[in-house]
């Protein structure tokens, strides 16, 4: 995933020659036509495009063209992480969008509530920046046990 702010069209011929497998496109920075232009000029080049969303108005607008969708946990405006905002939008999620949550994930039981959401993935950057072993932590975000430890 190439997870620079995509503002021009340029930026996703160069991810594609980059070996990226997909773009962020996020709807807060765009216009609607935009959206659809870089959607299309994405498909045409053969990435992916995670189109980011972080309210139900955001939602509304790209719903009906994306098709991976990831609900930004944080807010733009104070920078904090609250897991609600998944849980609010994926009321309002119709069938068959592939959905990433990204951003606040920090614990184990984060990974289920959002499990139990119907996420299909995690974007994780933050914890795993802060922690002492992004091992350690990857391990214990996915209920994986310690090498050489038993898994009974």
């Amino acid at each position: 995933l190439q997870k620079d702010f995509v503002v021009d069209e340029f930026q996703i011929y160069e991810a594609r020659v980059f070996g990226a497998d997909a773009i962020l496109l996020i709807a807060a920075a765009l216009e609607e036509a935009q959206l659809r232009e870089y959607l299309h000029v994405a498909g045409e080049a053969g990435v992916a495009s995670l189109v980011e969303v972080h309210h139900e108005k955001e939602l509304a607008r790209v719903v009906e063209t994306a098709q991976l969708i990831g609900i930004n946990n944080r807010d733009l405006a104070t920078f904090e992480t609250d897991l609600a905002t998944t849980e609010r939008l994926m009321r309002e999620m119709p069938p068959g969008r592939v959905v990433v949550s990204e951003s606040g994930i920090a614990s184990r039981d984060d990974v289920r509530r959002l499990d139990d959401l119907g996420v299909d993935a995690l974007l994780i950057g933050e914890t795993f920046m802060r922690a002492p072993v992004i091992e350690d932590k990857v391990r214990e975000l996915m209920a994986i046990a310690p090498e050489g430890a038993s898994t009974r």
